[in-house]
């Protein structure tokens, strides 16, 4: 019998409306939360600093459309029932990027494609924790198949891991 995960699927995601309805259908589904916010317009997004007073759309005529979305963090109860899940905010961008904070680690510049694939690694459990005693460091490692893995540093000097990072293998 073969035990091996098929490598994460990238379907195409070609605008961040059609990413948002993804990761919603996806946070849905693991009944969990989720809050978006929607910034539309040369205006509200976060990257157009240069656009002109009053301007909605870029130089091209093109409207940016950029979005937040939020899922709080879930405990598990004290019988061990329910699971227990960080807080994660992604930001997508109209360049087809994102960046996914995870309890309070930021992982920049992921492709749009990854997201539904990275929040799926993280429900699944497929994170651990790599450390270092000496120096004392220690990194988040989000893998989302066997040949493809996130890692970034965790700040540690803001009161340390949270309960959901502490829970991971490492």
């Amino acid at each position: 019998m073969d035990h091996t995960r098929p490598p994460h699927r990238t379907p195409e995601l070609h605008s961040t409306e059609s990413a948002v309805s993804v990761l919603c259908a996806l946070a849905e589904r693991r009944g969990l939360p989720v809050s978006v916010e929607h910034a539309i317009g040369a205006d509200e997004s976060s990257r157009r600093t240069a656009a002109g007073a009053f301007a909605v759309t870029d130089e091209d005529g093109s409207l940016p459309h950029e979005a937040l979305l939020e899922i709080p963090a879930t405990g598990s109860t004290p019988d061990g029932g329910g699971a227990l899940t960080p807080k994660i905010s992604v930001q997508l961008f109209e360049e087809g990027d994102a960046h996914i904070t995870v309890d309070g680690v930021t992982f920049h510049d992921l492709p749009r494609e990854a997201t539904p694939a990275f929040l799926e690694a993280l429900f699944d459990r497929r994170a651990h924790l790599k450390r270092t005693w000496y120096p004392p460091f220690c990194r988040l490692v989000v893998s989302l198949d066997d040949e493809l893995s996130y890692k970034e540093v965790v700040p540690m000097a803001y009161g340390g891991l949270s309960r959901w990072l502490n829970s991971l293998p490492g």
